[in-house]
């Protein structure tokens, strides 16, 4: 159901309010959203995998019960990476990987860009077309 004119009007005028009297909050909840969020989780996800094979790798040769934590931690971190993944459901990973798929990026500069760039090495260096 959309919001009456009245609504909208107080909803505007909370919004100023809150922009005055903290700009810098306004600013950060504006910039977040729910893909950033579970991208975050998830890149911290696959450190917390990353590490947990290295306490099964290192506390195996040590003792079984470390080892058996490092499959804990790994699991664990298994665990909120698919949750992550799930959060931001079908169309942020569709967003999220749009630009593997398009011929040219969408951006200026940063990541985007640096894919395409890989991406017309690889084809030209091995002569290959992705499609």
């Amino acid at each position: 159901m959309p919001l009456s004119e009245h609504e909208q009007k107080i909803l505007q005028q909370l919004e100023a309010s809150l922009s005055a009297q903290d700009p810098a909050f306004a600013s950060k909840v504006r910039n977040e959203t729910v893909y950033r969020h579970a991208g975050r989780r998830l890149k911290w996800s696959v450190v917390g995998f990353i590490a947990g094979l290295v306490v099964l790798v290192v506390g195996f040769t040590v003792n079984v019960f470390l080892g058996f934590l490092g499959v804990c931690a790994m699991s664990a971190a298994a665990w909120v990476a698919v949750m992550s993944v799930r959060s931001m459901g079908k169309a942020s990973w569709h967003d999220l990987t749009r630009s593997l798929r398009e011929d040219e990026p969408s951006g200026v500069d940063g990541m985007e860009s640096k894919i395409h760039e890989a991406k017309d090495w690889f084809k030209d260096r091995f002569g290959r077309d992705d499609r």
